[in-house]
Parts: structure tokens; C-alpha cells; sequence
């Protein structure tokens, strides 16, 4: 087993309403046991944080990167109004694995490729992240993942973190509409890389900004690329890119 890539926060949900309570406010369905991986938006659709959660029988337990433990249980606070819900920050050993499944392990919602998770124990084994997320196009919460982007835009579609079956949530309107009306201009693609680049460094495409570039491995990385500025050949800072 390994640590994940970042440091993770637990917010564990107890109460009669825990289960309907982050169902009207998520973008997956979590009224299964298990576990499953969705968002929570603004109103206006756009990203807050990204997490895992954890239902089981006598509680639920949202697994999210530790910088944004305390803004999520702020906002989720900010809902719970008279429902039956307590929500507390506390702390629980977060793992991952690739390969054979645990008995006491989930598989990963996002990707077959990204292995397991296991909750309660410790690990000081290791992985190399960046090269499996660049490799199967995975963003990352607070690199590729941050408040100014759309869920589309970022594949949540194809990682299993968006239903569009499900009821109302914070922000549904926006994401149906983008789903259903609208072509996506601007998303994360991976991309060829000659050289290294600061992550967050604009892209430029004949002069213009056609995008940020972030993880990189291998001569590949992931960007954030405006599809109609998007050429053959890009620059970001001394690199060379190309799609």
C-alpha cells in the first residue's frame, strides 16, 4: 500500500438525513454502500472540491484533500439547516494500491488504472502519481483541479464523478446545459512535451494564449487548452509542445 499523492482529510457525516443530506448537494449518486467519487459546485457550476465518499452502514465518510478539508465542511454546514447531520473533521488513515483488491479495499471509481483505496490503515510503499495520471489523463485536485473550472471541461463524465440520471444538486442546472446544449471549447487533453515547464505556465499558440500546462512525465503532460487556439506546435516558457 501508499500514501496518496497529496495529504487527505476525512469528514465523517453521521445522522438519520447523511445520506439524502449530501445527495441533494453532490454530483453523483452516494445512496449506495461503497465507495464513490463526485464534487461539490457554486450555483453558478464550477468547481469547489473533488472527493471520495465513503457510505457505509452507520456513517459516511468524505475523503478529500487535506487543503480543502475545513472550506468543505464550511460549505457543507452552510446546508444542513434542520436536517438530522453532524458533520466533524477527524482524523483516519487514508491508502492506495494497484494490483490485486484487498478485502477491506474499494476499487478507485475514477480508473481501473488508478488500483484501490483502503481506509484505517498505514502504508509507506509508493507510486508515482503524476506518471499514472498523465499517462490515463487523470486531474489532480489543486493542479489541474481548481475553483475556475467547469466539470465537463475536466473528463468528470468519463472519470465517474457526474450523474446526469440523479436528482437537482448545487449547480446541476449548469452542467446539464453543458451536456446536453453546448460544445466544449476549452478541457483537459494531454499533450507532447519537449523540455519542462513550470505547472500553472500559460501556453502560447502563434502569440496567443491557448491554454495552461500542468503535470508532465515522459515527454507527455496534461493541459488545460482552448480547442480553437490549439496548434501543432505550442510554447510554454522554454518547452516545446504539440498535440
Amino acid at each position: 500500500m501508499a500514501q496518496p499523492e497529496q495529504p487527505r482529510g476525512i469528514l465523517q457525516i453521521t445522522g438519520s438525513d447523511r445520506v439524502s443530506f449530501l445527495q441533494n448537494l453532490v454530483t453523483n449518486e452516494i445512496d449506495a454502500l461503497g465507495l464513490h467519487y463526485a464534487a461539490l459546485l457554486t450555483p453558478q457550476g464550477k468547481y469547489i472540491a473533488d472527493f471520495f465518499v465513503l457510505v457505509r452502514q452507520n456513517d459516511i465518510l468524505v475523503d478529500v484533500a487535506k487543503f480543502l478539508q475545513e472550506n468543505l465542511a464550511s460549505r457543507l454546514n452552510m446546508y444542513r439547516l434542520r436536517a438530522d447531520v453532524k458533520i466533524e473533521m477527524i482524523e483516519y488513515d487514508v491508502n492506495c494500491g494497484l494490483g490485486l483488491l484487498p478485502e477491506t479495499g474499494f476499487k478507485d471509481p475514477r480508473s481501473k488504472a488508478l488500483g484501490w483505496r483502503v481506509y484505517g490503515t498505514t502504508s509507506s510503499e509508493f507510486i508515482d502519481w503524476p506518471a499514472l495520471r498523465v499517462e490515463h489523463i487523470i486531474p489532480e485536485t489543486g493542479i489541474e483541479l481548481g475553483p475556475d473550472k467547469f466539470l465537463l471541461e475536466m473528463d468528470f463524465e468519463r472519470l465517474n464523478g457526474v450523474d446526469f440520471k440523479k436528482g437537482c444538486y448545487v449547480g446541476q442546472e449548469i452542467v446539464a446545459r453543458m451536456k446536453h446544449k453546448t460544445v466544449l471549447r476549452k478541457g483537459l487533453k494531454q499533450i507532447k512535451i519537449e523540455g519542462t515547464a513550470t505547472p500553472g505556465s500559460p501556453i502560447l499558440a502563434n502569440g496567443k494564449p491557448a491554454g495552461v500546462i500542468y503535470t508532465q512525465h515522459n515527454g507527455l503532460a496534461l493541459a488545460y487548452l482552448r480547442f480553437d487556439r490549439a496548434t501543432s506546435q505550442m510554447t510554454a516558457e522554454d518547452a516545446i509542445l504539440s498535440l
